[in-house]
Parts: structure tokens; sequence; C-alpha cells
């Protein structure tokens, strides 16, 4: 099922003629599995929990892990030297505990601005009026690699929710130097790359549908 997965995947992403990062989603998903992810050429991988990701850290091999989850201040300490990029920045105050962490690892950590796009107060993310401010003051901290921007969309957003954050991708891509723009999971990464995405975040689609309350 797997393979079968990864190559309709790949074919949709082939379509649009772009090239495209896969992060794999991979929340519940044993570290067995994920093992299989680099033969079929998926070497990142991400995780939304700390203690998830570090349940499955030493029995993973050969991925590039990537943290994609809300995350709390107390938790930087330990991924910041297991962690290649965390998507989910959205406040300076996290931003210089992470510039801290690796400060003490001497250590550059590739980071993402979280964008609220549907102004959830359930969801983590910066509004767009706060975007270009957050990314002037991430620009200080030597320690951390300011590389773009993460969009999570409700599940009712139309077109126009990816549209705006694409827009705003290019308005700052720029001035920021910007190369990332993480958006799209499993029943949007198409949408999401259409307006701009160039890294995508898919689970379910490729790991099936998931027990989330185990």
């Amino acid at each position: 099922m797997l393979s079968d997965n990864i190559a309709k995947l790949n074919a949709d992403i082939s379509s649009t003629g772009k090239e495209v990062t896969v992060v794999a989603a991979t929340k519940t998903v044993p570290a067995e599995i994920i093992n299989l992810l680099p033969s079929y050429g998926i070497l990142a991988a991400g995780e939304n929990k700390v203690q998830e990701l570090l349940s499955k850290y030493n029995d993973v091999k050969g991925i590039t892990w990537h943290f994609i989850g809300r995350l709390q201040r107390n938790k930087v300490k330990y991924i910041a030297d297991k962690v290649d990029m965390i998507h989910s920045v959205d406040s300076f105050e996290l931003a210089e505990e992470i510039e801290k962490r690796c400060c003490k690892i001497d250590k550059i950590m590739n980071v993402l601005v979280e964008i609220n796009t549907g102004n959830e107060a359930s969801k983590g993310g910066v509004s767009y009026d706060e975007v270009e401010g957050l990314c002037e003051r991430i620009q200080g901290l030597p320690h951390l690699k300011l590389r773009g921007l993460m969009g999570v969309f409700p599940i009712a957003a139309d077109e126009s929710a990816y549209a705006r954050l694409g827009a705003s991708y290019d308005l700052l891509k720029d001035k920021f130097g910007f190369d990332c723009l993480s958006a799209g999971m499993s029943a949007d990464y198409m949408t999401a790359i259409k307006y701009g995405a160039n890294i995508i975040r898919p689970g379910s689609c490729l790991f099936g549908q998931r027990n989330y309350n185990k």
C-alpha cells in the first residue's frame, strides 16, 4: 500500500512540473514504517509532538527530521540537536529560545514563520499583519536561518486562502531571501502547490487513516 500511495503522490507532484519537497507527516506511524521511506525517495519526516519525535528518534535511520506542530518554549531544548527545520515559529519569544539552545550547541536552525491563515483561535501562527515584523526580528538572531513561511488551512478553506499565503510569500521573498513555503497536507497538497508551496506535509494519503486516540 505504501509504495502505491507514494507512487500516486509522486505522479501528482510530477504533473505540476514543480520542484516539491515531501515531508511525510508521521504522527502515530511506527519507526519501522518510517524507515521504509528513504527507499521510495522520501528523505524527510515531520512530527508535531516533541515526545513522539523523541520516542522514534534513535530507531529511525536515513531521515531528516522536521518539527511541524506547535512548539512550547520549554520543549525546545529536547529537539534542538535533533531536527533540521522548525516550521512553526509564531513568536519572537519562541525564536529567542531556539536561538539560546542552538547557540549552546553551535548549530544554525532552519526556521519558518507560521501564519494562522484562518485566524483560528485553536491554531498556532501569527496574523498576516504580524508576519513581516516577526521576520525582521528573527533575522537578527545569528543561530536561526529564516527560510520562509508555513501555513495550515481551515478544513473549509477555499482557494483564496491559498492564494493569500502564496502572495504573502512572494511579497516577502526577496526582502528576506525566502526559499521555502510549507503548505498542504493529504487533502489539499495539489491546491497548495498550485499557489506556490514547495514543501508539502502529507500523512494519511501515504500511511492510511490513523487513530489519533491511541
